[in-house]
């Protein structure tokens, strides 16, 4: 049955035309060594990837080449298999590492923005914190600490949107004192509740649409880059999509991808409902469907309840054309090799996530400025002065290493940018009181 399917599957392929992307960071996927005998837990997650892989060449086989956002979202979030549903992927020991876990700073200046913007708004009471794919935690949790100080006598509650069981325990961890999971027919908007020292209580949902209605202060940090995202090239006129399909009976070696770039043979449905902004120059560009809806959410939320929403990623402002790639262990890894063991990204478009914001609601858009930016002009260096003074002598150089990593234009300072929304009604009033970090 297999090499009848192969065989059928190998007449479709001659159909497609192979696409060649350039290659990321000019380096090659690393080599993999022959296989060694691992401890049970890596072999699990081995044996994991092994039947992702398995599934998507099934999928492709009988009904054809996917777009590269369906790839993407099986990869990261397969409930058996998803690269985000059941490990640690953060920090050192994992594939790559973020702002709040390389410096406290980060986390607090960024909760003593929100914490100046809300009063500027009236401090109003209650209010919601929400976070967007927290990770770990840490950047809850900083957040916190600073809103806790500040918050005069306002009550707020948290909102963690999350999909992941693995990762939701751990951001419980992080800043609850306790805990619960609640049983799967509960018929509840969150899947999990916690409270934290300080008696605030927190809750954990699968989707932005389950977060209670109110105003809410959203942070979304290294969330958007995750999102499925499209890959469409302009020929002759119209756009076609880049899709996945299976390789060549050839690529058995571990060493080798089971799957490869092909561009459609005519329009896919995105590629022919896709519009391009005024102005658009590219012929080769990323187009994410989720971004479009989770901030056209986001902007109807905003609008209706009021709030605030601070977006932090790496991107571009509508320039940039392939960015797809993935990582393992802080380095580049091909894409298409051994899925669900490395984490898959893509650059966010800010031009498009303000577009979106301000077409779909009265949204007033500050940004995108550069990371460094934000920080220096929110007093990070004061911030670090205060915290290599109190420091152990051989702790002082690893925080000044790590807020001049997060600065440094050469390393996160230029790459990371910052966008803020507000409710257009407060365009007027925020002109008189500038927005700090962005102006």
């Amino acid at each position: 049955m297999l090499r009848e399917a192969l065989r059928i599957g190998s007449r479709r392929w001659h159909s497609y035309k192979s696409v060649r992307r350039p290659n990321l960071g000019g380096t090659s996927a690393p080599k993999v060594q022959p296989a060694k005998e691992q401890p049970t837990a890596t072999s699990a997650a081995d044996n994991g990837h092994s039947s992702l892989a398995k599934q998507l060449r099934a999928k492709i086989l009988a009904t054809g080449p996917i777009p590269v956002a369906e790839y993407m979202r099986e990869v990261l979030t397969n409930p058996q298999a998803g690269y985000y549903m059941n490990r640690d992927v953060f920090g050192r020991e994992g594939d790559f590492i973020t702002s709040p876990e390389i410096s406290q700073i980060f986390g607090e200046l960024v909760g003593v923005w929100l914490v100046t913007e809300w009063r500027k708004m009236g401090s109003p009471s209650p209010f919601q914190l929400v976070e967007l794919g927290p990770g770990r935690g840490t950047l809850a949790r900083d957040v916190l600490k600073v809103i806790t100080k500040f918050k005069q006598e306002a009550e707020f509650s948290m909102h963690m949107v999350e999909v992941s069981p693995f990762l939701s325990k751990a951001q419980a961890q992080r800043f609850c004192y306790t805990h619960d999971t609640l049983p799967e027919d509960s018929q509840l908007p969150h899947y999990q509740v916690g409270t934290t020292a300080s008696g605030t209580k927190a809750y954990w949902h699968r989707r932005l649409e389950d977060v209670p209605q109110g105003f809410s202060l959203v942070l979304a940090h290294e969330f958007f880059d995750a999102l499925p995202t499209h890959k469409l090239q302009l020929v002759d006129g119209k756009w076609q999509e880049v899709l996945i399909d299976v390789a060549s009976d050839g690529a058995k070696d571990c060493q080798q991808a089971e799957f490869r770039y092909v561009l459609s043979r005519s329009q896919t449905p995105v590629s022919s409902v896709f519009q391009p902004m005024p102005g658009e120059t590219r012929s080769c560009l990323e187009y994410s469907l989720e971004t479009e809806r989770q901030v056209g959410l986001l902007s109807e939320r905003i609008e209706r309840d009021g709030g605030i929403a601070l977006i932090m990623d790496y991107g571009h402002f509508g320039e940039k054309t392939d960015t797809f790639r993935a990582f393992k262990q802080h380095k580049l890894h091909e894409p298409l090799l051994e899925p669900g063991s490395a984490d898959l990204t893509a650059d966010v478009d800010f031009k498009l996530v303000r577009n979106i914001a301000e077409s779909r609601g009265n949204i007033h858009c500050c940004g995108p400025v550069e990371q460094g930016l934000f920080l220096q002009r929110m007093q990070g260096e004061a911030r670090l002065a205060q915290l290599v003074a109190h420091a152990l002598p051989e702790n002082q150089q690893i925080i000044r290493s790590g807020y001049e990593m997060l600065t440094d234009p050469a390393q996160m300072g230029s790459r990371f940018k910052f966008l803020a929304m507000f409710p257009g009604v407060l365009a007027p009033h925020l002109d008189k009181y500038p927005v700090i970090g962005f102006s």
